[in-house]
């Protein structure tokens, strides 16, 4: 297997800002973070350096993220001409679980459960920080989603990892009760 890349990004502006989520490509981009196996690092993208994060993702074997196709590309496309799903090759945690669960899974459901981690915040968090940098210009709001956004992603690689090492993964449905959701997540 050639290039693996996980990837997220943390938006400037809610649905509610934007007239819903029809409106993907008005959000904007606060930050986003990829984790290349090849290089075996992680990269942040400021909004004007969102080329590279383009080509990154077009040039991978593997696409992997959490809603990153419905969402996370939707937003993206602002930012470039190209149509992300059909110019790369995608494992969306979100749409494969649903096939087999009957509903959207969040990744920090599946993470708690899977892994015994869950995510650092949530969006809305995010979305403070970054007004709050816009208003101060301080530096420590934005490091705050670019740490956020990065713990994400590695939450997605250790679910997708873990999922592919052991052919599922678990989530805790409304009763509390684990569940383990069948995976093949394997490639070549």
């Amino acid at each position: 297997m050639g290039e693996t890349v996980y990837f997220d990004l943390e938006t400037q502006r809610s649905f509610n800002d934007v007239g819903g989520s029809s409106n993907l490509v008005k959000m904007g981009i606060s930050v986003a973070c990829a984790f290349s196996s090849k290089t075996g690092k992680y990269s942040l993208y400021k909004e004007d350096e969102l080329d590279d994060l383009v080509a990154l993702l077009v040039k991978a074997d593997l696409v992997v993220g959490h809603n990153h196709v419905r969402f996370d590309y939707g937003v993206l496309e602002a930012y470039t001409v190209l149509d992300l799903e059909a110019q790369t090759v995608n494992l969306d945690m979100l749409i494969d679980l649903e096939k087999h669960v009957g509903r959207r899974l969040r990744l920090d459901a599946v993470a708690s459960a899977t892994l015994g981690v869950g995510k650092t915040a949530v969006g809305t968090d995010a979305l403070k920080w970054w007004q709050k940098y816009k208003a101060t210009g301080a530096l420590e709001p934005f490091v705050n989603i670019a740490e956020y956004c990065a713990y994400d992603v590695k939450v997605t690689k250790c679910v997708y990892e873990y999922g592919v090492e052991h052919g599922h993964v678990k989530y805790n449905d409304n009763s509390g009760v684990e569940q383990v959701v069948p995976v093949d997540w394997k490639v070549g």
